[in-house]
């Protein structure tokens, strides 16, 4: 393999573990909130959430598509 050939391949693997590290860390998630698992169940936060908040108070629904997470943990209609 030449040498050029080896900095491509290099070059590809570097960019699509760039990537899969990026979707790993939610920067192509579209959606307002993110899960957080808790026990046996899961509470879903609002990505711009009032830190003063616990994640206690956030609801273990998903929003419907017509609702949103409130940073202070309701979901209310959009």
């Amino acid at each position: 393999m030449s040498r050029r050939a080896k900095g491509v391949v290099l070059f590809l693997a570097v960019a699509f573990f760039g990537i899969v590290l990026a979707d790993t860390m939610g920067a192509f998630d579209q959606r307002h909130y993110f899960e957080v698992p808790h026990g046996n169940h899961t509470h879903y936060v609002a990505k711009d959430r009032d830190t003063s908040v616990s994640i206690g108070q956030f609801p273990t629904r998903p929003p419907k598509d017509n609702e949103r997470i409130t940073p202070t943990g309701q979901i209310v209609e959009r």
